[in-house]
C-alpha cells in the first residue's frame, strides 16, 4: 500500500550511464555509480507522461537540479502534466546554503516541493530550503568510495541496511527543530518504518528495497513513499 511513486531523477537533457564499475557490494548495502542516466525530461514526458496520468498513485516528478534557470523552466513544464501531485528537486551533494537556497526558489511554483538533500548534509542544509520555500525535505543517499577487484577507486551513492542508523539520527534531529521530513535510507523492514515514523518523519521512501524486488521483472523504478 504505497502512498506515491517518485520517478527515477531526470535531467533537462539526455545523460548516459556512466563507464567502469557501476555498482559494488559491501557488508551492509551497495555503492552505485551510475551517473544518473536517463531520457531528459522531456522524451520521460512522451513516453511516460500518459501512464502518470492514469497511475492509481500520485506520481511525483524528480528533478535533478542542474542550475536556477534550467530547473525553474523544468519545473514550469512539469507543472503542466495531468497526474504529477508534487516535484522533488535533487541537491547536489557538493552543493553549499547558497546553492540549496538558489535551486529551492527556482522550483518553487504551484506544485507541493520537496527538497531531496543528501543524507549527510541534510541537518546543515534543510534550513535554507525551508526559509526557501521548499515544503518538506527527503533524503538522497550518502556519497562513498570503494575499490573494485582491479583496484580502481569507485564513488557513488551508498544504499542498504548500514546507512538506516544514520538516516534514523537525522530524522529525529530534523523533526526536534520542526523540519517536516521524509524519511529514508536504509528501510529494508516494517519495523525501520515505525522506527522512522516515531522519530516525527512525515512519510518514509524506499529505496534498494524495491528495486531488489523488481529485478525479477527487469523494471526500473524510482524510490516511493
Amino acid at each position: 500500500a504505497l502512498g506515491a511513486f517518485v520517478t527515477p531523477p531526470l535531467s533537462r537533457a539526455p545523460r548516459s550511464p556512466a563507464g567502469g564499475t557501476r555498482l559494488l557490494e559491501f557488508p551492509g548495502g551497495v555503492l552505485l555509480h551510475t551517473g544518473l542516466p536517463n531520457p531528459g525530461l522531456k522524451v520521460a514526458v512522451r513516453r511516460y507522461g500518459p501512464g502518470w496520468a492514469r497511475a492509481a498513485l500520485p506520481v511525483i516528478v524528480h528533478l535533478i537540479g542542474e542550475s536556477a534557470a534550467v530547473l525553474e523552466m523544468m519545473v514550469a513544464a512539469v507543472e503542466t502534466l495531468e497526474g504529477v501531485s508534487a516535484v522533488e528537486v535533487g541537491i547536489p551533494p557538493d552543493a553549499d546554503a547558497g546553492l540549496t537556497t538558489s535551486l529551492t526558489r527556482a522550483a518553487r511554483g504551484e506544485l507541493p516541493l520537496i527538497v531531496r538533500l543528501p543524507l549527510n548534509r541534510a541537518v546543515d542544509l534543510a534550513p535554507a530550503a525551508i526559509e526557501s520555500g521548499a515544503d518538506m525535505i527527503s533524503l538522497g543517499p550518502p556519497r562513498g568510495r570503494l575499490v573494485d577487484g582491479r583496484g580502481n577507486p569507485v564513488s557513488g551513492r551508498l544504499y542498504g541496511p548500514a546507512i538506516f542508523p544514520q538516516a534514523l539520527w537525522v530524522v529525529e534531529t530534523l523533526a526536534e527543530t520542526g523540519i517536516p521530513v521524509i524519511g529514508g535510507g536504509g528501510v529494508f523492514q516494517a519495523g525501520d518504518v515505525e522506527a522512522l515514523l516515531a522519530a516525527g518523519a512525515a512519510a518514509v521512501q524506499l529505496d534498494l528495497a524495491l528495486w531488489r524486488v523488481q529485478r525479477s521483472s527487469q523494471m526500473v523504478t524510482g524510490p516511493s513513499l
